[in-house]
């Protein structure tokens, strides 16, 4: 079975919710959730405080279009979460619960037309750690197999807006937790020349996982399973400046650990999304084979949409190192009562 790790959708249920149609799980007023849903002359946007979403990808919604670049693309199943952007972390945390709730309920409506196609990851309300947690547990018990999170909540890194709670749900639920940046590096002019997609996101993710690293959060719950995007960031090509970060300063970097930073990484998984067949072998070679998972991004083009091709194109690579990319690494991570 061909698994594809990292795809987004916009329910079309949800898209009436954000902006205040629709009845049953899409009817909950959008106006209590604190955001607005704005028509520009690109497309629907959706402003959360002082942040505005790009204007929305319309093929984030069309489900047999995305069945048929499937079929296309020979990917059996997706593990279908939705657009970053809408994670909706500036919202109130009285109304956050019910935001989330409703994009999990209408993502699991968009699934379930061809449901054997796909596993669901939902969202939670990271600005309400003990909220969040409990979010998940439902999730967990709903049939979805985990949570997208993004690399900061309201300005906050991961590491310092206190989420052993959820953590901890995650590691008791067995929870795959996909690692997803967003707003990468705010504050950092990087419009010039597409950085702010080519180098920022990356930037993102790799600060965010350096902090979780070194903050000892894989020392504290050895048993999470997180998946860092667009091959982990920077971070497994400078791992060793960690390592010499923590030999340097121990009492500063090393604070809160009882191993290198390389070995705690050695607990993540990433995804194939790097476009360029030896940086992927780098990191089979790295990491181990068993951490490595098949994504595409999809439908987003800076992602990779024909990925068997990219895995395939790796020097050197094995019958054995395809098949365990490319599916057998992600069925050992879906709980066995999730199908």
């Amino acid at each position: 079975m061909i698994i594809d790790v990292h795809a987004h959708a916009i329910p079309p249920r949800f898209i009436e919710y954000l902006v205040g149609r629709g009845d049953g799980a899409a009817a909950r007023p959008a106006v209590t959730a604190g955001l607005e849903a704005v028509e520009s002359e690109r497309g629907l946007q959706v402003r959360f405080g002082d942040r505005k979403t790009a204007p929305f990808n319309p093929a984030l919604s069309d489900m047999e279009a995305r069945v048929a670049w499937m079929d296309r693309a020979g990917i059996d199943v997706q593990v279908l979460a939705g657009w970053i952007d809408l994670t909706g972390y500036e919202i109130d945390p009285a109304a956050a619960v019910d935001y989330s709730r409703a994009h999990n309920e209408t993502l699991a409506e968009y699934a379930s037309t061809h449901e054997d196609r796909f596993r669901l990851i939902g969202t939670v309300p990271l600005q309400a750690p003990r909220a969040a947690a409990a979010e998940l547990g439902h999730l967990m018990d709903s049939g979805f197999i985990g949570i997208e999170i993004a690399t900061t909540v309201k300005g906050l890194a991961l590491d310092q807006a206190g989420l052993d709670p959820v953590w901890e749900a995650a590691e008791a639920t067995g929870a795959f937790v996909l690692l997803h940046p967003m707003t990468p590096l705010p504050g950092v002019d990087l419009d010039r020349y597409f950085m702010d997609n080519a180098v920022g996101r990356p930037a993102e993710t790799s600060i965010t996982l350096a902090g979780l690293i070194l903050d000892g959060v894989f020392e504290r719950f050895p048993a999470l399973r997180m998946c860092a995007v667009h091959g982990g960031g920077f971070v497994p090509y400078q791992i060793g400046r960690l390592d010499q970060a923590v030999k340097a300063k121990p009492g500063l970097a090393g604070a809160k650990l009882t191993r290198l930073p390389s070995e705690y990484l050695r607990q993540v998984y990433v995804d194939t999304v790097v476009n360029n067949p030896a940086v992927l072998r780098f990191i089979v070679d790295y990491l181990g084979v068993e951490q490595v998972l098949l994504g595409t991004d999809y439908p987003f083009p800076m992602g990779d949409l024909d990925p068997l091709a990219s895995v395939r194109a790796m020097p050197d690579v094995t019958q054995h190192e395809i098949e365990a990319i490319c599916g057998h690494n992600m069925q050992r991570l879906i709980p066995a009562d999730h199908g």
